[in-house]
This record gives C-alpha cells, structure tokens and sequence, in this order.
C-alpha cells in the first residue's frame, strides 16, 4: 500500500502570508529526488525555488500556475513505498480529477479550504520545510478530491465556493452571458480582464494587484504616511569621479570588476555614514525606541520584470572597493532575474536609488520603511561650471537625499549630503584617507 505524502507551502521567510505559484518543475507521474526543484513561488518580496522534502512520484499538484495560495495550503503530494504512476498528457490535479468523466450523474464538488499556519513569532528561528505523511492509499485519494479553486482571489473565490463552481466556471459564464448581451467578450484571459466598447477593441485592461507591486504599493504608502520626509537637493561636480571610473576600468589589476559611477556613489555613501553614523538608524514604534545600526545594510534599488525591490548588502561598510562593486554586481543581477531571496530584502538600513541609469536627472526618493535615509543619484551630464573662477564644461550629477526627520534634523542630513558630495567631487583624495 502507497503512502500519500503532502507538502505544504511553507513560510520561506519573513512572516510571508501567501505566493503565487508562478511555475511548476514537476509533473504528475514524475520521480523526484530530495532537493530537487518542485516549482518556483512569488512572494511579496520577491521569487523563490521550493526544493522537494522527499524522495517520491507526483501524485498530485493541488494548486495551479497563477493561482495564489496562502502559507501552510498543500499544494503538492507525493506517492511513497509504490509504483510510480504513469504519465498522462493531461495533468493530474485536483480540478482534473473532479472533471474526470464517471458512470454516475456528477455530483456537485466540494471546495476544500485552506489551511493556515499561525504566524510565526518574530524570534522563531526558521524551521526547513517538512512534508506531511498520511496512511491514505491511492483509491482513498482518488474518492475523496480536493478541489482547489484555478483562478480569482478574494470575492470571486468566495462567490463560486458558495455555488460550487470554481472562478474558471464563473469566468466563463460570465463570459457567456456578455457574449448573449453584445456578442464580445468580456474577458480576454482569466488573469486580465478587458472592457468592451461596442464589441470594438477594449477601451480598458485590469490586472489584478498582486506579489512584488502590491508590496511595493503598501510598503510605500506606510512609509509616506509614516514618516515625516525632508528631503534635500545638491548639485555635484563629478569629473574627477568619471575620470576615475574610467582610469580602473582601464587598469589590468581591475579587469573582471565591474566598475561604474553607482559603486563610487555607494563607497561616498558609506564613507558619509561612517563620518555621521546617526543616520544609520530606525524609528522602533512598538517599543519607542530608536536604535542605531552598528553596521551598514546597503540597500540598491532595482527595477525588475516584477516591479521595484530593493535587495541590501549586508554588511556594506565592511567591504573594500573591489569587493563593494562585486556585490553591487551580484546584487543587482540577482534581483533583475527575479531571484533576491527574502533574507537579501530584509534588514536594510539605508538606500541608493539610481534613478541617473533611466536617464533622469533629479528626484525625490521616498524611504523604504524602517530606513531613515535615502540617496537618489541623478543623471550625469556636461554642464558649464566655475572652477578657479573660470566658467568650464564639467560632468555634473544631482544627488537628492529624503530623511526621516523624527530620527534626522536639518543638520544631520546637510552633513551627510555635503560629506558624500565631497567625496565624489574628490574620490582618489577621499579614498585614500579613508
């Protein structure tokens, strides 16, 4: 007799409540090795591979791509001590097998709801994802499906439970209704919805909310909200710094480093915190308390497929010049391929924003909750500056810092503007005395 194994979805970090089943790596009839990639899930923060916790035969995938799934719902099972399965073209799932055909008149099909982890507490350490056995055998299985819902969230998950249709049911109703009123349809795919105008071409197209945007969407309005911002604009003669960016990346000692204008902004950053370390710190409002980080966690905002994030190097005053522009390299390409784990978007302390690589000159940046201080580095380009007195033709730069002024005034944050702009008008001076 087989034994069914079923694995949850676990919490990958960071208190996660849900995620998006964005691929599966797994069919049914499938034999999986320990560790071996099941799927890859979209978290709030951002996209992570689930290994298998055992050794077995895909018996089921309980949850479909592109449905969301909330933390501690079983979403795949496994067949143990039995023969594997053979494969079929169609996918066994759980919808599968509640549209099998049977002998018997269909009868309605019952919804399983999910089932949901409490949420850890904040200094539970974290546990490995484990898989729940139980001593079911195929032919129990098979009686007794476990439908979970393909498409929709929220009302419209509620709505077709309570009439025994799953949200594709729904949809194509709904569908077929309008087809009946306009002869057009009202939905170009179950995931994005489109307005009909007439039966022309949609004058609208809805996209659910969700993953990275819908974090983002939340962590930005709490921050501007939240905390009082001031922010404060300086422009910076940067020809000595481009000049310098070009000198290493000429240099054979620096060949296989990736050096740009970002990794001299960040190494005047943390040389600006190091000389003012107060606005390295966050606003405990819990505990009422403000605490100062001992160590800066380099937060660089990145652009992705999936939104804005905002992966941290922690640890980033630490690291010497060669080793600073490494992990801004690796960071950066780790977030663009939708791969920054949790850990790396968790803790930081303070944030550059590149905002000069979109070809923008200037912005105001606002903070990452928790931070006090952002940077926003603008676009550098050739414009006419006094030197000496004489006008002439200079690489030009505007940084624009945003602050929390319940944890920054006026003073600090001038200093730690005007400290990193003197780095960057004098970078080989600076380094050197640091």
């Amino acid at each position: 007799m087989a034994t069914i194994t079923k694995f949850k979805l676990p919490d990958v970090g960071e208190g996660l409540e849900d995620a998006e089943i964005t691929s599966w790596h797994v069919a049914v009839g499938d034999i999986v090795e320990i560790n071996q990639t099941l799927c890859e899930i979209e978290t709030a923060k951002s996209a992570v591979e689930l290994p298998s916790p055992v050794a077995g035969v895909i018996d089921t995938l309980h949850v479909a791509e592109g449905e969301t799934a909330e933390v501690g719902t079983v979403i795949v099972s496994f067949r143990l001590g039995g023969t594997a399965a053979p494969k079929t073209d169609a996918p066994k799932t759980d919808a599968s097998r509640a549209a099998a055909p049977k002998a018997a008149p269909a009868q309605p099909v019952k919804a399983v709801a999910s089932v949901t982890q409490p949420p850890r507490a904040a200094t539970e350490p974290d546990k490995t994802p484990t898989a729940e056995a139980t001593d079911e055998d195929a032919a129990e299985d098979a009686d007794e499906p476990e439908v979970k819902v393909l498409v929709g969230t929220g009302p419209t998950k509620r709505a077709a439970r309570r009439k025994h249709l799953t949200p594709r049911a729904e949809i194509a109703a709904t569908v077929d209704r309008a087809q009946a009123r306009n002869g057009s349809s009202a939905l170009s795919s179950p995931m994005r919805a489109t307005t009909a105008v007439n039966g022309s071409v949609p004058s609208e197209t809805r996209v659910p909310i969700k993953g990275v945007r819908k974090a983002v969407a939340t962590a930005m309005t709490t921050s501007a909200f939240t905390a009082p911002h001031v922010t404060e604009w300086l422009a910076v003669d940067v020809t000595e710094t481009m000049d310098l960016v070009r000198t290493l990346k000429n240099n054979p000692r620096w060949q296989g480093v990736r050096v740009n204008p970002l990794l001299l902004v960040a190494r005047a950053l943390l040389l600006a915190v190091k000389r003012h370390p107060d606005v390295n710190a966050s606003w405990d409002q819990a505990n009422q308390e403000i605490v100062y980080h001992n160590h800066v966690n380099l937060g660089i905002a990145a652009a992705t497929p999936r939104g804005l994030v905002v992966p941290n190097i922690k640890g980033a005053d630490q690291l010497d010049l060669p080793a600073l522009a490494g992990a801004i390299s690796d960071l950066v390409e780790t977030a663009r391929a939708g791969k920054a784990t949790p850990a790396q978007m968790s803790r930081g302390t303070i944030t550059i924003t590149n905002i000069g690589a979109l070809g923008v000159d200037a912005g105001t940046p606002i903070l990452n909750p928790g931070e006090a201080a952002i940077l926003a580095f603008g676009a550098v380009r050739p414009m006419p500056w006094v030197v000496d007195g004489e006008i002439a033709i200079r690489q030009v730069t505007q940084l624009a810092l945003s602050f929390d002024h319940r944890l920054v005034d006026g003073e600090l944050g001038s200093n730690v503007l005007t400290e990193t702009a003197s780095v960057l008008t004098h970078p080989v001076q600076a380094l050197l005395h640091s």
